[in-house]
């Protein structure tokens, strides 16, 4: 099993920014990618970004090109996504997911941080 614990969310002004931290741990194998998804109130779950472990190659949906950055700390089995110029329509729960080596799926998923951006 892995656990996977969000940080950082909160209230934000349109505009703002925001750094959403997500700590792993549990397995010794460490996961193949981390990604963040995000649910918006009577929205399907959707795809915002991942990053693969080894290497750190990072994949985006295109709503948060050039607004947000994926990056890991593979020392502390952390994740972070650094959001700026946040826009009313970002607002969601946020989701951490593990995606471990051999799996063609996300496996494990954190409970979720609020993100709200008001205008």
């Amino acid at each position: 099993q892995v656990q996977l614990v969000e940080s950082g969310g909160g209230l934000v002004q349109t505009g703002g920014s925001l750094r959403l931290s997500c700590a792993a741990s549990g397995r010794t194998v460490s996961p193949y990618a981390m990604g963040w998804f995000r649910q918006a109130p009577g929205n399907e779950r959707e795809f915002v970004a991942h990053i693969i472990r080894n290497g750190g190659s990072t994949y985006y949906t295109d709503s948060v090109k050039g607004r947000s950055t994926i990056s890991r700390d593979t020392v502390k089995n952390t994740v972070y996504l650094q959001m700026n110029s946040l826009k009313p329509e970002d607002t969601a729960v946020y989701y951490c997911a593990a995606r471990m080596f051999g799996s063609s799926s996300f496996d494990y998923w954190g409970q979720g941080t609020q993100v709200t951006v008001s205008s």
